[in-house]
């Protein structure tokens, strides 16, 4: 089936319309010019009978050889001129004089003259008839009544036109129509060139590239310098094609990331229970080994269930139970639970709340593995015998909540991209002890609760660390 284009159905409706419109203006500029045409003559064969009426009065009068040989020249005359065959008839109709030896058959007949055509006469009005010769032919035929001092017929003036001046006419309604469709051709050229040039080549360049990127081509983009509607259709390709790329990056990263993370864990697990089975580790040693692939596997379920958690958030099928509930009860709680591994660094935690209670909404479990992963941060980057401080109050219709704990600052450059998946800020320190999801779980929760976090260095007089403060939406009492 053949392809229907759309440049070329436009196309096709505008060569139509075009077409239309000036067969429309050639048909109003052809009856111009005939009507033109027909007024110009007869207001020439008006002219042309007021001449050869006093000739032909002073003949009909004086009857004389030298007013006849005049009446003969001034109707030779005016035949040439306007192509006119002169005829003089008597004020009985009959035809005594004549310009055209052709029309000599008419001579001593009388030409009738029909009552509506001789009321029209009597008024000494110039009536325009029809004529048809001995080949019955049409003719256009001019009459025009002769008056003596008595305001009497006295004779009439007989004109018939010949077909010669038609040819002519015809000849220029030829030009015109030629110069129109000339025009059309003109117009269609240009016209076919202009959309090939800034919508259709475009337009395919676009498919071609689309084609490309899908079949994986993501780095592919468009250069059309174009600052119309194709232009700004390329330049949404060209981001869409970065997002692509960026995205497939971020895949391509991510499927790098989970390969590393599972290698490792499943090449310790693999070689200890090989080693163990081959009895290559002595038996007193094998519960610690053992010991060491059951932390392995801790740590792949782990990995295993972060992951979960952020497929499940991105897609948004994750549902979150939202209820009232205090975020300083939370607070507490998660502290409590995290008490062996703030002891163990010998920190010192600092909790303020602004109330005693501080109520939102939100998903309750949700939230705590908010807090505990921001205090696991907290305390994994904090300083020996350094500081933690929580706080919360209320401001408006939110609820803030803020993490600090002293230690190294992180780098500018790293404040964006600590909320990407696997990122890890010191890598020589937490590969063991980190899957580098944490962080993205967090914000990707807050998220969901139509709220945001931030992350920013603290440097001043005081104290100098990193502080994490997110918002959740508050719930008057």
């Amino acid at each position: 089936m053949e392809k229907k284009s759309v440049i070329n159905r436009f196309l096709l409706t505008f060569y139509s319309i075009t077409l239309i419109v000036l067969m429309i203006i050639g048909g109003v500029i052809s009856a111009w010019f005939n009507i033109s045409n027909i007024n110009q003559r007869f207001e020439l064969i008006e002219k042309y009978v007021e001449i050869i009426e006093d000739t032909t009065l002073s003949f009909i009068n004086e009857n004389s050889s030298l007013s006849y040989e005049e009446l003969k020249t001034t109707m030779k005359m005016m035949m040439v001129s306007l192509d006119v065959v002169s005829i003089i008839l008597d004020k009985q109709g009959y035809v005594y004089v004549v310009s055209d030896s052709k029309y000599n058959y008419l001579k001593y007949s009388k030409l009738d003259i029909s009552n509506k055509n001789y009321e029209s006469l009597k008024e000494g009005d110039l009536l325009k008839h029809e004529f048809k010769n001995k080949d019955n032919e049409s003719l256009e035929a001019y009459s025009k009544a002769l008056f003596n001092d008595k305001e009497e017929i006295n004779g009439y003036v007989y004109l018939i036109a010949n077909n010669v001046s038609s040819g002519y006419v015809g000849g220029l309604y030829q030009i015109i129509w030629i110069l129109l469709l000339m025009g059309f051709m003109l117009i269609s050229i240009i016209s076919f060139y202009i959309a090939k040039k800034s919508i259709k080549d475009p337009l395919k360049e676009i498919s071609r590239t689309a084609q490309r990127l899908a079949k994986g081509e993501v780095n592919k983009r468009i250069y059309i310098d174009s600052k119309d509607e194709i232009g700004e259709l390329a330049n949404s390709f060209n981001l869409m094609a970065e997002s692509i790329e960026e995205a497939d990056n971020v895949r391509r990263d991510f499927i790098s990331n989970v390969s590393h993370e599972l290698r490792s864990p499943i090449t310790s697990i693999k070689g200890f229970i090989t080693a163990i089975l081959d009895g290559v580790i002595p038996k007193d040693k094998e519960n610690y080994y053992l010991k060491i692939v059951n932390d392995e596997v801790s740590r792949l379920s782990m990995l295993v269930n972060d992951l979960l958690d952020i497929s499940s958030l991105e897609s948004g099928k994750f549902n979150l139970e939202m209820t009232q509930l205090d975020i300083n009860e939370i607070i507490t709680v998660c502290a409590i639970k995290l008490e062996n591994k703030i002891k163990s660094k010998n920190m010192d935690v600092n909790i303020v709340f602004d109330n005693r209670r501080e109520y939102c909404i939100g998903d309750r479990e949700r939230l705590i593995q908010v807090v505990i992963n921001l205090l696991e941060n907290a305390i994994k980057y904090g300083n020996e015998n350094g500081k933690i401080e929580i706080a919360t109050y209320a401001k408006g219709d939110l609820v803030y909540v803020s993490i600090f704990n002293s230690g190294d600052l992180i780098a500018k450059e790293d404040l964006n991209k600590i909320w990407e998946r696997f990122f890890k800020n010191d890598k020589s320190r937490t590969n063991k002890i980190s899957t580098g999801l944490g962080l993205s779980i967090v914000r990707l929760i807050i998220l969901q609760h139509n709220n945001d976090i931030k992350v920013e260095n603290i440097e001043t007089k005081e104290k100098r660390g990193v502080k994490f403060t997110f918002t959740l939406n508050r719930e008057i009492q």
